[in-house]
């Protein structure tokens, strides 16, 4: 018996992969359904299944794809897609990888735009070639739009910020109802004819589809066709298209962005280049050896053959990937954040606040206690003092002579205590309470007591 041959998961679900990509019966499908689950990732590309009564099938659509449309997808919307249907090889299911959508059933005013398109088309005012350059360093940017709006002011905030020596000239119009594209018209006609500016601005905000319907007139197309002035377009947010886009010179996803592109960054020009020149001189000196041997051995593989499936899928395993990423990054923090509130809570236990107010009450204790000992020590010392004065007060000559005695004193002022310290005829002092006496001795008696 000969021995079977097992096949591994993953080679499988690669060969089932190829014969999906190389069946044409596959490539380029339309497809009718509803869209559920759907979910657009941060990236821009888009996850959602499409279903009808029978069937599920999974769908992609990367933002390549999607920065054109018109419309945002939900749930429940019914759309008409076209696609490759091909396997997803990590997960081995098949799915349709979208590369155009549209709402299924088309209302009035987008058939009178895609009538009005294909028209304007027909006659060449979309062409390449029809486009005038936007000046790179302009003196003067002209700004049409409705004075009173908010893309006014985006506009004239970021040419300030970006190239404030550049003058704006405001040419109000209404951007919105029955007169908005005749009052747009009008305002590019002025521009032209006063040659104030170097480029002009038309737009203004997002909104509606009737909201926006002035950018979507011929007269406001023909006018901006025939500007002399290179025109920018501003019209709504990024996934807004009017004719008016289309026939002007450049087209802004925004009116903050249309001011980027009228002006440049004044620090950014040079720095910019010199940059570019530095790192495209370096990366075609590595790249042109390294690429050249590279292509010798990917010119009959899988990847070089459809080199666009393989980037799709790239595509989507970055975003599982980013996805992962995202989750254990906010499990990591969450983590920390626990951690950080239990030593949190341990720090608040062990503060030392609560020591400090222990030595603060034991240093009021003891100041008072000191207080309390100085005051018993200054009493004492007072009580003796009091009692020394006194003694020193009953002994003092002073309080002795208010008593009525005296003190005398010889010529050389030396006390005399005993008569053999004078003679007959000498002269003393006698100080009394109230003053001196001099005198002198006219007789010594000895051993007279008193």
């Amino acid at each position: 018996m000969s021995e079977q041959q097992y096949l591994s998961v993953s080679a499988l679900t690669k060969y089932i992969k190829r014969k999906f990509d190389v069946d044409p019966h596959l490539q380029h499908v339309y497809i009718r359904g509803e869209i559920s689950n759907f979910k657009q990732h941060t990236s821009g590309h888009m996850y959602f299944t499409l279903k009808d009564e029978k069937s599920r099938l999974l769908a992609v659509m990367f933002s390549a794809h999607t920065r054109g449309m018109k419309f945002v997808p939900e749930n429940g919307m019914k759309v008409l897609v076209r696609g490759d249907v091909t396997v997803y090889e990590a997960s081995g299911q098949y799915q349709v990888y979208v590369k155009h959508m549209a709402p299924d059933g088309i209302g009035d005013l987008y058939l009178a735009y895609e009538q009005l398109k294909k028209k304007l088309e027909e006659k060449g005012m979309f062409s390449e070639q029809h486009k005038k350059a936007i000046p790179p360093y302009p003196h003067t940017v002209g700004v049409i739009t409705s004075p009173t709006g908010a893309a006014l002011r985006d506009i004239l905030t970021t040419i300030k910020r970006r190239y404030p020596i550049a003058k704006v000239i405001i040419y109000p119009a209404l951007v919105q109802g029955v007169n908005a594209a005749k009052s747009i018209a009008l305002a590019i006609s002025k521009a032209n004819e006063r040659r104030e500016a170097d480029v002009l601005v038309v737009g203004r905000g997002g909104g509606s589809i009737e909201e926006l319907w002035a950018f979507n007139e011929e007269i406001v197309a023909e006018s901006i066709y025939d500007s002399d002035l290179p025109i920018i377009s501003a019209v709504g947010h990024e996934t807004d298209f009017t004719i008016a886009d289309f026939v002007a010179d450049l087209r802004a996803p925004t009116p903050t962005g249309a001011a980027e592109m009228a002006v440049p960054h004044m620090n950014e020009v040079l720095e910019r280049l010199m940059n570019r020149k530095n790192r495209l001189t370096r990366s075609m000196q590595e790249r042109i050896h390294f690429e050249s041997n590279r292509l010798a051995r990917l010119e009959k593989s899988y990847a070089f053959r459809y080199p666009q499936k393989m980037y799709e899928q790239k595509l989507e395993q970055l975003d599982r990937a980013t996805e992962r990423l995202q989750k254990n990054s906010e499990r990591y923090f969450m983590n920390k954040k626990e951690a950080l509130e239990q030593m949190d809570a341990i720090l608040r236990r062990q503060h030392p606040a609560e020591a400090l107010q222990r030595s603060k009450e034991s240093l009021e204790q003891r100041h008072k206690n000191l207080n309390r000992a100085m005051m018993a020590i200054l009493k004492q010392k007072t009580q003796s003092f009091v009692h020394i004065t006194s003694t020193l007060s009953a002994v003092n000559p002073l309080q002795i002579m208010e008593r009525g005695y005296g003190l005398i004193f010889g010529e050389d002022e030396k006390l005399i205590k005993s008569t053999k310290q004078v003679s007959k005829g000498d002269k003393i002092s006698v100080s009394i309470k109230d003053g001196t006496l001099t005198c002198k001795i006219e007789e010594i008696q000895e051993g007279v007591e008193s």
